[in-house]
């Protein structure tokens, strides 16, 4: 699965990566993004790639509630074109997370190790995802989770693929984000049939990071400075 990853990248970074064409966002760097929380997303729209800022945890467009949405941060990519809560969006609401990495736990022994995840090829990493538009129903009470929207309002949301894991992470998991090569993105957003599997072992690089990145709270730079240790 994929439970944390960081998006500390300038626009400048991801605009040239994944030849955006909207104008300059400004972005605040975030070391330890968890579900429920606001990441950005790119997507194809009628004036070109653009970068939007979606909720991480997909709600389906029939959910009654948002609680679905802590369930739905991952989609399997063996089964997303089926499943009832991502099949809709499979087909016409796909979309690309940047990121500079993500986040993985292995158990050693009683304890669990965090590592950060990178491409040691790229500076970036593009995650494939589907994305989702649900409009809060009447009656529903403002809450924290809803960021203060009202009934009515539409939200939108966003999950990220995974597959089985490659050789390289599977001591660390035995799932991993689909990672999207950029010659993949154009048809992967356009609605193409594309390899959702395991990206060739030497493109990631494994890094043991401090449990500092344990409490999501922690949103700092301690969260991706490696330990000595190697994996």
């Amino acid at each position: 699965m994929c439970g944390r990853f960081t998006q500390y990248f300038s626009w400048q970074d991801v605009h040239a990566y994944a030849s955006l064409s909207s104008t300059p966002v400004d972005l605040s760097p975030r070391y330890n993004l968890a579900p429920g929380q606001q990441a950005a997303v790119i997507r194809d729209a009628v004036d070109g790639r653009r970068l939007s800022m979606l909720r991480w945890g997909l709600i389906p467009f029939w959910a009654k509630s948002p609680d679905i949405g802590y369930r739905t941060i991952n989609a399997r990519a063996e089964t997303a074109r089926s499943k009832p809560a991502f099949r809709a969006a499979y087909r016409a609401r796909r979309c690309a997370v940047p990121a500079d990495g993500f986040y993985e736990w292995a158990r050693i022994g009683s304890r669990k190790q965090p590592y950060l995840v990178v491409r040691g090829d790229a500076p970036l990493m593009l995650l494939a995802g589907l994305w989702e538009q649900w409009r809060i129903p009447d009656g529903q009470t403002p809450t924290k989770a809803l960021g203060g929207r009202q009934a009515g309002d539409v939200l939108e949301t966003f999950t990220i693929l995974t597959t089985e894991a490659n050789e390289a992470m599977a001591p660390v998991h035995h799932r991993m984000p689909v990672l999207l090569d950029t010659e993949l993105l154009t048809p992967w957003l356009a609605g193409e049939d594309v390899p959702l599997e395991p990206c060739r072992n030497e493109l990631l690089t494994i890094l043991p990071v401090s449990t500092h990145v344990n409490n999501a709270r922690n949103d700092d730079p301690d969260c991706v400075r490696p330990l000595a240790a190697l994996i």
